[in-house]
């Protein structure tokens, strides 16, 4: 059996300008996926710029990419995709197992750059703040004409489990 390394806290903020895919706006929600297991935010309904403000945890077993689908809730039908964006846990797990205490607060330890390959919009700051590692991430969502989610990662250590 695979290791616990520990949790993944997943603060699902906002989306920004998402397709529309009903008459009357969208009602989103969205997934993340790691290896077998998911998370899912509730539903916003009839909003393009939906806020969550909401938390997911997800168990960290090994270092993969996790996966976001964004999705329309419709009640009749098959709910709609709205995009999808992937991003890697690896620089925020390396930043983590620095192991920095007593650094000032909002020290930014690394940053992740947009490439073509990544789905980060903008840079990705990870900041010792209030005596955690976070990182903010802005994802432009693909295979859609729009849309961005803002998300922030944190991190649960858990007794007995292999840690970092």
């Amino acid at each position: 059996m695979e290791s616990l390394l520990g949790l993944l806290n997943i603060h699902v903020v906002k989306g920004v300008n998402l397709a529309a895919r009903d008459i009357r706006g969208s009602d989103p929600y969205i997934i993340f996926r790691i290896g077998e297991q998911k998370s899912k935010t509730r539903v916003v309904k009839n909003n393009n710029n939906p806020v969550w403000d909401e938390v997911l945890t997800l168990a960290i077993f090994k270092p993969l990419p996790i996966k976001m689908e964004v999705y329309d809730k419709d009640t009749f039908s098959h709910d709609d995709e709205m995009g999808d964006a992937e991003f890697d846990i690896k620089p925020f797990l390396a930043a983590l197992k620095m192991h920095l205490d007593d650094l000032p607060n909002e020290t930014i330890i690394a940053t992740v750059k947009p490439t073509r390959t990544n789905c980060i919009a903008e840079e990705s700051h990870i900041k010792w703040t209030n005596g955690k590692v976070i990182q903010n991430m802005v994802l432009r969502l693909r295979n859609t004409i729009s849309g961005e989610v803002e998300i922030q990662l944190e991190w649960t250590d858990v007794p007995g489990s292999k840690g970092l």
